[in-house]
């Protein structure tokens, strides 16, 4: 059995996209203020958002499996090539820093109306155009440190899949916690307010803390 949207193609990928990009716009992430202030460990809203939304993942899969509404394994899993996994995350990380957006949120930020996410989309198509021209002097590194085929993690550990997905909810309530103790240390989550008039970065005020000095 297999979920109505699972052939639909096009039409399911952009339902999809569309809910997507509306929880992303929802979260603030179309500002790189908001996505900044992740690895300044001031907002912790990007960990937590996406650590949820593979959580959930992982317990929707493991009940769909678990009741049968999808059959096991039915979906892709990706080998790993270590190698690359560890270039690009420190590429993709050094850009997310350096420029505040993902290609997600860059989308997001572009139907936004914002310039800087359109320079980034322009920045991340180069940089595809120029991985895949140069792909043939790459592939050796690209596919070198190969891990297991197509396992999942419980396959690999041996373990029961419902431990691995325990593991990661009480890991998620983990990071929450630990959110709520950094945050507050390094200034505190940002408001609508601060991602709309940079008050997080153009001053060393609280939020508000202008608006109560031109009143008084």
């Amino acid at each position: 059995m297999s979920l109505p949207a699972y052939e639909s193609g096009a039409w399911a990928a952009l339902f999809l996209g569309l809910l997507f990009g509306i929880a992303l716009e929802g979260a603030g992430f179309a500002s790189p203020r908001k996505l900044t202030a992740q690895f300044l460990l001031r907002d912790f809203a990007v960990l937590k958002v996406m650590f949820t939304a593979v959580v959930t993942a992982a317990v929707g899969l493991w009940l769909c499996e678990s009741l049968g509404v999808i059959a096991a394994k039915s979906y892709f899993i990706h080998t790993p090539y270590y190698w690359a996994m560890l270039i690009g995350g420190l590429l993709i990380g050094a850009g997310f820093a350096i420029g505040g957006y993902c290609p997600g949120t860059s989308a997001v930020g572009l139907s936004a109306g914002r310039l800087d996410a359109a320079a980034f989309i322009a920045g991340m198509v180069v940089g595809v155009w120029v991985f895949a021209g140069g792909y043939s002097w790459i592939a050796p590194l690209y596919t070198a440190a190969q891990g297991p085929s197509a396992q999942t993690v419980y396959e690999l550990l041996g373990v029961p899949a419902w431990l691995i997905v325990l593991v990661m909810v009480v890991v998620v309530a983990i990071v929450y916690r630990v959110a709520a103790t950094v945050e507050p240390r390094f200034g505190g989550q940002l408001t609508a307010k601060d991602i709309a008039e940079g008050t997080a970065e153009a001053s060393g005020h609280e939020p508000g803390g202008a608006a109560r000095a031109h009143h008084v």
